[in-house]
């Protein structure tokens, strides 16, 4: 079974023990051949933590009883992936009966459950969905880009805005001004005399 920490790693983006074992397969220590070996430039942040979240992912499924290999890995795979996340979150998300419900500051305690943020599971989603497609899954077979996680996600946005009484906003693209006016092929503007 997977370990807890395993589970809030990914859950949280820190860095505890998987991160360091993977950075340090990763990373590597001296080579073959001595000379002038070149170490690639490190990773950003997204890629470190695609990166920890492909190889969480993989520990889940190989977890799994009987284990589940990535090429049989299918949207319900993922979907209770996502489930089991859940149980690591930070989130207080109100239940029905909760006198908090819709509030989106509760004056006191309640004993309602802590689960992952909305938006936490759609940028792992996104992440997964990446990873998948640069590992050597076929965007057509991406269990992480099935309708059926879409729904979910969207599910749990209007049910987390509902029940703690912030209401979801989509952000609107913004225009840039400048291209329309996109006529010299030079970066210094031409002055005027």
């Amino acid at each position: 079974m997977m370990s807890i920490n395993k589970g809030k790693e990914i859950a949280e983006g820190s860095s505890g023990p998987a991160a360091v074992a993977v950075g340090a397969v990763v990373g590597g220590v001296g080579g073959v051949g001595g000379g002038d070996q070149r170490n690639p430039p490190p990773l950003s942040r997204y890629e470190s933590q695609k990166r920890r979240d492909w190889n969480t992912f993989g520990q889940y499924l190989r977890n799994q009883r009987p284990p589940v290999a990535l090429s049989q890995c299918n949207a319900n795979h993922v979907l209770e992936f996502l489930r089991y996340l859940d149980q690591f979150g930070k989130t207080k998300v109100h239940l029905q009966g909760c006198v908090f419900f819709g509030q989106p500051e509760p004056p006191g305690p309640c004993t309602c459950p802590l689960r992952q943020a909305w938006g936490s599971l759609d940028a792992l989603i996104g992440r997964l969905r990446a990873a998948y497609e640069e590992n050597g899954g076929l965007p057509e077979t991406n269990p992480f880009a099935s309708g059926a996680i879409r729904i979910y996600l969207r599910e749990v946005r209007d049910s987390q805005a509902k029940a703690r009484g912030i209401p979801y906003k989509k952000k609107k693209k913004k225009r840039n001004p400048l291209k329309a006016t996109e006529v010299s092929s030079t970066s210094f503007p031409i002055q005027q005399p």
